[in-house]
């Protein structure tokens, strides 16, 4: 790992087989957002639909 200062600013240089260990770290941090079935997949895009039709009368 290498440190290197611009505009006093400090930067990270790591080899790239860490730098993929930490981004999948990152990622089983994050929760995935909430799925939906079919059916209420297809319920909620016709309550958008009619709210956006709604809208533009």
């Amino acid at each position: 790992m290498n440190e290197v200062i611009i505009d006093n600013k400090k930067y990270v240089f790591v080899p790239i087989k860490n730098y993929t260990a930490l981004q999948k770290k990152a990622a089983l941090k994050i929760k995935p957002e909430k799925t939906l079935t079919i059916e209420q997949a297809r319920l909620h895009s016709k309550k958008l639909i009619h709210k956006w039709a709604a809208a533009e009368k």
